[in-house]
């Protein structure tokens, strides 16, 4: 059901929006090429390209370290909200709008990026982490995995995750309150489903695409009703092994 509505999703506003998930992807890609294979190819096009992706904590600052969490919030947590985004413009005839409420959605995990990203410069800044994000420290990737396989078995997941799953009857609860609230909410329960899986980002790798897709992956199913409740347990199961295995 799910599904066919997003295979049915048309008009300005969808095409937008996957505009958008495309061009946040392709950015990063940029972002996460390195240096000297920058340096060897004249493919970006502008100088000013070229040093919009550097985004290292050393060479970019905290503002650009913003934008790129900004832009890998945006790649990997609207696809996962795509369920629900379709479920609320099915309810376009009862005068829902959902430009605001992506807009707002967006808002919440914007406001992530700007923790993230402070916490990826004192990591950096500390030596915990490297210039592409990635943790150097065996305790930070050991506590980051257990925290998020513990996580998994939570009852706060278990709550977020049980809205995700049954979009149309979020909506319905809060539909009076417009889009804006929605969205905000929306973004909310998504960030209290998935924050601890986008921490591990540090144990992956910021800037890896790889590591990237594979969490996208996981986080839509997991918002899947029919698939997410075979998900989420063994995942976190495997989290909390290969926490184990790292300290051993």
């Amino acid at each position: 059901m799910i599904a066919d509505r997003i295979r049915a999703m048309g008009g300005v506003h969808w095409l937008s929006l996957f505009g958008m998930i495309l061009g946040a992807w392709i950015l990063l890609y940029a972002m996460a090429i390195p240096p000297e294979l920058r340096d060897g190819a004249a493919i970006f096009g502008s100088d000013f390209i070229a040093a919009l992706c550097l985004v290292t904590p050393d060479m970019g600052g905290y503002l650009r370290m913003v934008v790129m969490w900004a832009l890998m919030s945006a790649a990997m947590m609207a696809p996962t909200a795509l369920p629900a985004f379709a479920t609320y413009d099915d309810l376009s005839h009862a005068g829902a709008r959902l430009g605001p409420l992506v807009a707002s959605y967006l808002l919440v995990w914007f406001g992530f990026s700007v923790v993230a990203a402070g916490v990826q410069m004192a990591l950096f800044r500390a030596e915990l982490v490297s210039d592409f994000g990635d943790s150097r420290s065996v305790v930070l990737s050991a506590g980051l995995l257990m925290l998020a396989g513990l996580y998994q078995f939570s009852a706060a997941k278990e709550a977020c995750l049980s809205k995700c799953r049954a979009p149309m009857v979020f909506f319905m609860q809060h539909f009076e309150e417009g889009p804006w609230r929605n969205g905000v909410r929306l973004g909310l329960v998504c960030l209290g489903c998935c924050w601890a899986l986008m921490l591990l980002a540090f144990v992956g790798g910021v800037m890896n695409l790889a590591f990237m897709g594979l969490a996208t992956l996981i986080m839509v199913l997991e918002k899947l009703p029919d698939i997410g409740r075979w998900l989420t347990r063994p995942l976190g199961g495997v989290l909390i092994a290969s926490s184990i295995w790292l300290v051993i």
